[in-house]
């Protein structure tokens, strides 16, 4: 991240979303293991043998094997991409701006500069609120607005947030309001329906 930083940027929190979608892989995880574990030791007990007669002991190798495959894929498929997803997903709060980036082979970053943004708005389930996390809601001006999910400790960041916005200089917050609201030139060639063709 140091040397993605603007001149004078600094970095104020680092930090990944909520680790409560993890909570159904973790669940899995211990229910897949246990239910393979038990299925492995009644498949060399000799219990396929007890319901299925044409199940030989020379058939053990081969289930305890379908077995592991099939824990094994459940675990690939299902766990590791979620896992993976929450680890990869990060949201940076600099000085200057707010990054949330998604995503490890296939990124997706998300960049607010905070000298645009107007309004911050926090959004929280009932769930949410009990975990401290929550939605934040970012408006720059635009339509729609820039939402970061499952913000852990909501409010603090949020405070962060606004204590970043009233540090940054005041000839900043002007050049990003008349960039914002065309109070000032469009950059360049630039009308509000797009490029002057003229």
């Amino acid at each position: 991240m140091r040397k993605e930083l603007l001149p004078g940027e600094q970095v104020i929190v680092v930090t990944r979303p909520q680790p409560r979608t993890l909570v159904g892989p973790a669940l899995l995880f211990i229910l897949v293991c246990a239910l393979t574990a038990f299925a492995c030791a009644w498949i060399v007990k000799g219990g396929p043998a007890k319901l299925v007669p044409l199940a030989t002991p020379a058939w053990t190798p081969w289930l305890v094997g379908a077995s592991l495959a099939l824990a094994a894929w459940v675990l690939v498929a299902y766990c590791l991409p979620k896992v993976v997803t929450w680890h990869a997903s990060r949201y940076t709060l600099t000085s200057r701006r707010l990054i949330a980036r998604y995503g490890m082979l296939r990124r997706r970053d998300q960049q607010v500069p905070l000298a645009a943004v107007r309004n911050v708005f926090v959004e929280q389930t009932l769930l949410q609120r009990s975990l401290r996390s929550g939605n934040i809601s970012l408006d720059t001006g635009y339509p729609s607005r820039t939402v970061i999910p499952d913000v852990p400790e909501v409010m603090t960041f949020r405070n962060f947030i606004l204590d970043a916005i009233d540090d940054i200089p005041e000839d900043e917050l002007i050049e990003a309001d008349d960039t914002m609201h065309g109070t000032g030139d469009w950059p360049g060639n630039m009308r509000e329906g797009g490029r002057d063709e003229r």
